[in-house]
């Protein structure tokens, strides 16, 4: 690989996306293997059977990861993102390996909660390097490009029910698997990944306090997590979802649950990227703008997984839903970085990290036990359409602030 002298800035820039592509994919690949091989599991691991125990067990992971974001956050701005990075991969793939070799229901809970802190650290420090190097025209698409590798693991991930119910494969063998992969990946990363050069000022307020003060920091973490409560369950629920309702096996209820939203979701932060990128240089809110279309898009897809008696209605809302995603997702970043200044973005992303996925942690367990006692999907699924349509209007009252944009093209 060049260095980063022998390469263009803007060449390099996007080198960095692409190093970083297949670590976001293993980020979603580890995540969404567990949701797909839920009945093979549950065959040796029984809790694994109730719903209020599975909605633990996701929340577990989420829980631990929020709480760590910050901290995580905290050290990328200011020791390195590289070493955060790959410090990452490699332990949360460690962990993914020996979640493959788990007995009991306590130590799957812990093997979560131990991936929840080796994952936290990575999205912080990993979206902030990316939106050091790409400032301005190409930020958007930049984080889009990465956010695409999101779709894509998820996408492997739901064939792990596949690959869970093969008799020569099986659950432990595609957690072994993965996490060797990762292991191998984290060598090679910390080869070639370098941060950039320094170029903030640091007599600037960089504490933890100067964010909280930012009101629309703190409206933009509000609008980061009413979505994402949706997002979560879609995520980690549809294949039990849609297995019971529609009398799927473990291969099929994972494929359709994961293949057609997540396809959508990679169309989506492809176009709302580039769509996004457009629109700021005609105006300031243009990434806010976008990213209000595609929540809006969660309305009608919300309600109408909740109501659905036929499998295709139910894939063509959550096509709706993953292409709203998609133009959610490539975006967050690229809002914070209008709000909060350079040496304070990854410690931002971190609290929004902690506020976003303890909700969804939260939603995890409180759909399980909801469903448990006999309320509707037409119901739960309705409320989360209200909470996103209030998130609407939270995100078009956002202004950019002068002060944070360093970056001349933002």
């Amino acid at each position: 690989m060049h260095s980063e002298r022998s390469t263009s800035p803007l060449a390099f820039a996007w080198l960095v996306v692409l190093i970083l592509w297949p670590v976001a994919l293993l980020n979603y690949l580890d995540r969404q293997m567990l949701a797909s091989m839920r009945m093979s599991m549950a065959k040796e691991i029984y809790e694994l059977g109730r719903d209020s125990d599975w909605g633990f067990v996701l929340g577990s992971f989420k829980w631990v990861y929020a709480l760590l974001s910050p901290f995580g956050g905290w050290i990328a701005d200011r020791v390195s993102r590289r070493g955060v990075i790959c410090g990452s991969l490699f332990v949360w793939s460690a962990v993914t390996w020996a979640t493959g070799h788990v007995e009991t229901y306590q130590q799957l809970v812990i093997a979560r909660a131990l991936m929840g802190i080796s994952e936290a650290f990575y999205f912080p420090a990993a979206l902030a390097l990316i939106a050091d190097y790409h400032r301005g025209r190409t930020r958007s698409r930049a984080v889009g490009l990465h956010q695409s590798a999101i779709a894509i693991g998820a996408i492997l991930g739901g064939f792990a029910g596949y690959v869970a119910q093969h008799p020569a494969l099986g659950w432990r063998f595609a957690f072994a698997a993965c996490g060797m992969a990762g292991v191998g990946y984290a060598v090679l990363l910390f080869a070639v990944l370098r941060d950039p050069e320094k170029s903030r000022e640091d007599a600037r307020d960089s504490s933890i306090g100067a964010l909280l003060r930012n009101v629309q920091y703190l409206m933009v973490v509000a609008y980061f997590t009413l979505p994402a409560i949706a997002g979560w369950v879609v995520r980690d629920w549809m294949p039990a979802i849609l297995g019971k309702k529609f009398d799927l096996d473990e291969g099929s209820a994972a494929f359709n649950a994961v293949f057609y939203v997540q396809t959508a979701a990679l169309v989506g932060v492809g176009v709302g990227g580039a769509l996004a990128d457009r629109w700021t240089t005609i105006t300031p809110r243009g990434r806010m703008f976008v990213s209000a279309i595609g929540v809006t898009l969660f309305l009608p897809a919300l309600v109408g997984i909740g109501v659905t008696e036929k499998l295709w209605m139910g894939i063509g809302f959550l096509i709706l839903f993953g292409l709203g995603w998609g133009f959610f997702d490539c975006n967050n970043m690229p809002i914070l970085c209008q709000i909060v200044r350079p040496e304070l973005r990854a410690t931002g992303y971190g609290f929004m990290n902690l506020v976003s996925i303890s909700m969804g942690g939260f939603a995890d367990w409180g759909f399980g036990a909801l469903r448990q006692n006999g309320v509707s999907l037409g119901l739960i699924f309705g409320v989360m359409a209200g909470i996103s349509l209030l998130s609407v209007g939270l995100v078009l009252s956002i202004r950019p602030s002068e002060q944070a944009r360093s970056d001349p093209a933002d």
